[in-house]
């Protein structure tokens, strides 16, 4: 089925599937509830394609469209690919994403309850104020990723891209390697368990942090409170006038342990 010209084909549609059918124009399925989707097309100008809809299961597609799935309930996608995912699955509750391809700003932007495996992100400002979200096996290339964020916790996982997860709650990585310009600050309640820190200075500035870290932290600045696990750190900076250095306890597996030295110190 080909859905050509014409605005909301599907709108305020109930218990259909839909199989190898193309959408090429605008809105074709908002208001809409039971929906399973296999092995279909959204064309770039089948934008905002699906809004207030629920309950939808999408699998085997291909979404070209833009401002996909704003505002629904129980969203399942499993192998799909978005090329053009700017300012998809916003405010939406109820997020599973299983083996998903996407590319796009802002993804993400204020959902809740949030499970991905297997999700690949080219894009920045992803999750942004999102929360209860559990990603595994995954790779995001992405600036400002989970600003905002509360509760989320990220398994196995790659992830590029300076400021990780300012403003952020309740943040658990376990297994992850993560490359961040002065990335996970101001973040109330951040855990990190075997992971490693590539090309990351100035971490955890105002953070509460519990971090057991397995490679070297090229710098480390203004922790508010915690302990701090690395192989090394090539720079730590403690400004007493900031934050109490003594809140915060430093172990490099290279050297003895080392509990918060003065302002400036090597620790490599």
């Amino acid at each position: 089925m080909i859905f050509d010209d014409g605005e909301s084909p599907l709108k305020e549609s109930q218990d259909i599937e839909l199989y190898g059918s193309m959408f090429k124009w605008k809105y074709p399925l908002w208001y809409s509830k039971n929906i399973k989707v296999k092995d279909c097309t959204w064309f770039e100008m089948g934008r905002s394609g699906v809004w207030y809809t629920e309950h939808m299961t999408v699998e085997d597609s291909m979404i070209e469209a833009p401002k996909n799935f704003r505002r629904c309930k129980d969203i399942a996608l499993k192998n799909v690919s978005i090329p053009n995912a700017q300012e998809t699955f916003w405010s939406c509750d109820g997020v599973r994403l299983e083996h998903v391809t996407a590319k796009g700003d802002y993804f993400g932007m204020n959902s809740e309850n949030i499970y991905i495996d297997g999700l690949n992100l080219y894009g920045n400002y992803c999750f942004d104020g999102a929360k209860n979200i559990e990603v595994h096996n995954s790779k995001l290339m992405s600036k400002d990723a989970f600003w905002n964020c509360e509760n989320v916790t990220v398994y196995d996982s790659v992830i590029y891209g300076e400021y990780l997860a300012w403003n952020a709650k309740n943040i658990t990585f376990i297994n992850c390697t993560i490359e961040s310009l002065q990335g996970l600050c101001y973040i109330d309640n951040l855990k990190m368990v075997n992971c490693k820190l590539i090309n990351t200075t100035l971490a955890f500035e105002y953070s509460t942090v519990d971090a057991q870290i397995d490679s070297k932290i090229d710098s480390v600045m203004n922790p508010t409170s915690g302990t701090i696990t690395a192989a090394s750190i090539g720079e730590l900076i403690m400004e007493k006038d900031r934050i109490d250095p003594d809140k915060t306890v430093i172990v490099c597996k290279e050297k003895a342990p080392l509990h918060m030295p003065e302002q400036k110190k090597e620790c490599a």
